[in-house]
Formats: C-alpha cells, structure tokens, sequence
C-alpha cells in the first residue's frame, strides 16, 4: 500500500512544483494556500512566542508540556500557518499543546535570523514549562532549524528539551550529500536548482561559503553531543535524504538516543499528507509516540522531584 501512495503523492508533487520563474512572492502565496486547519476540538490562537508571532494549538483535553514546531520552506516560505497541521497533529498524538512559529523568512532576513528566532522562543518555553516538559519538531529546513536551535541552546547553556523529531531535514547547506547528485531526476519536488535557490536566498551574500557550512546553518557539521533523544523521518526518493542519513549517525557516534526511520520510495516530507495517506498516517503516530513518550517520562520525573 505504501508503495502506491507513494508514488500517487511523488505524481502529485511533480504536478504542483513551482515554475522555474517563480517570484518569492508567488511561492509564499501558492504554499500558504496549502495551509491545513488543525483538527476539530483544538483551539487555535495568534499569540507572541520569543518576540514572533506563533499559534498556539490546545487540543480538547487539555495537554501536558508544549511542542514547538517549526515550518518547512526552505527558509523562504512558509509560516506559522503553514505548520499548524502536522503541528497539531503531532499535538494530539503525544498529548501537549503546540506552539507553531512565525519565524522570520529570507531573503528579507537572512542567516543567522531564523536561529535567533527559535533559540528565543525555546528559551522562552524552557522558561514557562521547563526542558522536560518540552519537545521540539520540525519538517523540511525547519527540520534542520530544530536541530540547529538545540545546539544553539546547548551552547547557551539551556536545560534541553525531552526530545526532538525531524522530518526530510534539510541540515547541510553545502549540498554535499551523495543524494543530491544520486537522486536527481528521481525526487519528484526539488531539482537541484530549486535547493540552490532556496540556500542563496537564506545564505549572507559575502561569505556564504562558509557560513554554509556552519553548524548552526548546517547541523550535520554540528557535535551533537548533549542533545535529546532524536527521531529521523525521511524518503528514499528525495535529494535530501542523505542530510537525514548523516544526521542520525552522527547523533550516534555523540551518543544521542537516535531512531532513523527511512521510508523506501516515500518523497520529500510525505508526512504532511497527514491523514489522507496511510503511510502519512502511520508515519505521525509512530512520531507522536516517541514524542509523547518522552515527554511523558519528562513529566514524571518533574512531578517527582517537584
């Protein structure tokens, strides 16, 4: 069955991508359109989180801790909007309330802007609920942005998260996975071209060389030594896949709790299907489970010790 939404999903891609001439401002109009509504018997609300606009996402019962999620896009499009479907559903699942972040978009603000805007907002929620009772997630560029805020927060000296999960991150500006010039003509949404263009958008315009291959805007050069227990959800037909791949070894040879989970012929972040894939489906109840799991040992203990 997987095989079959898989490639009904990767048909679907390949019809929507954005035209080669695209203007910054036709994509952010096209994917805004795709923003999904969460569920019933959340309750959504505009607040503030770390000086950014958010959206906070309650589920009906309630929630124990709080998730911040962070929206793909490559670090051009997208929003707090754009994120609240795979936000609240991974609320539901683990149990918390979720927080998406507005945080703010290249090229009108480039690298570091983003980090600084999710380290703000972690230290925020750190301040509010405590490290173990949050959990950090994100898909795409905001993938590799979550795993950027945890080194950016262990260098800091913040009390870490309870766990983080990631899907098809985007974690290494340089392009220098085997799977960007493997997977070419096979990943139904990016060419290469695409992934260039995103990067030198986000990336300074004097130095981008090497910022691009800094830790903090690409966490596969990062020791990720201290950081949380960590979830990896990726597609084999993406030319990102071994941004994933690279990313969960190294969290192992840091000895991080590390799960990678490689979905063969998934594309590009199937998980934001949501519901209208089995796989998709599977896939977030797999990542609620781990979230809310260690969210839940995290809890206990506090409760204890409190």
């Amino acid at each position: 069955m997987s095989r079959f939404e898989f490639d009904r999903l990767s048909a679907d891609y390949a019809a929507s991508r954005f035209a080669a001439d695209a203007t910054v401002a036709e994509m952010r109009t096209a994917f805004a359109a795709g923003a999904v509504p969460p569920p019933p018997g959340f309750a959504a609300r505009d607040t503030v989180l770390g000086g950014r606009p958010a959206i906070e996402l309650v589920p009906g019962d309630g929630g124990a801790g709080a998730l911040l999620y962070l929206h793909g896009g490559g670090y051009v499009i997208g929003s707090a909007a754009t994120g609240v479907g795979i936000a609240a559903a991974l609320a539901e699942r683990a149990g918390t309330t979720a927080y998406s972040l507005d945080y703010r978009l290249a090229p009108e603000h480039r690298f570091p802007a983003p980090v600084d805007d999710a380290l703000a907002a972690f230290r925020e929620l750190v301040d509010r609920v405590g490290g173990r009772r949050l959990v950090v997630a994100g898909d795409s560029a905001g993938g590799g942005l979550a795993v950027a805020t945890l080194v950016a927060a262990r260098d800091a000296g913040l009390e870490m998260p309870a766990a983080v999960a990631v899907f098809s991150p985007w974690a290494d500006l340089t392009l220098s996975g085997d799977s960007f010039t493997d997977r070419v003509g096979d990943d139904p949404l990016f060419s290469q071209a695409d992934i260039r263009g995103y990067a030198d958008r986000y990336l300074p315009e004097g130095g981008a060389a090497e910022v691009a291959a800094s830790p903090l805007a690409s966490p596969v050069f990062a020791s990720l030594r201290g950081l949380p227990p960590m979830l990896v959800q990726v597609g084999t037909r993406e030319l990102l896949l071994d941004d994933a791949v690279r990313l969960a070894a190294n969290a192992a040879h840091d000895d991080v709790e590390v799960v990678l989970e490689a979905a063969a012929r998934a594309p590009h972040n199937y998980q934001t299907s949501l519901d209208a894939l089995e796989a998709s489906t599977a896939a977030l109840d797999r990542a609620g489970a781990f979230l809310g799991r260690h969210l839940g040992a995290g809890i206990g203990r506090a409760e204890l010790v409190s």
